[in-house]
């Protein structure tokens, strides 16, 4: 096993953890903001939606980017 196959699995093991953590946050801000002020309910999904495609966007680049590095 050479150091570049180790350096894939770090880089899709963090991106796969930080994904994880990201997502945790935007979901459980939007589920206390939607307790506070239950009135703004679509305003606040739709928000958690952009930010949750935003916070996934980041480790699907990190993985091509690290299978490019595989490939080289």
């Amino acid at each position: 096993m050479d150091v570049a196959t180790i350096g894939v699995g770090v880089a899709a093991a963090g991106a796969a953890i930080g994904a994880g953590i990201g997502n945790g946050i935007v979901i459980s801000s939007m589920i206390s903001g939607m307790a506070r002020q239950p009135e703004l309910e679509g305003k606040l999904r739709s928000n958690m939606f952009i930010g949750v495609g935003l916070v996934e966007a980041v480790p699907i680049i990190a993985i091509a980017i690290a299978f490019m590095l595989l490939s080289k």
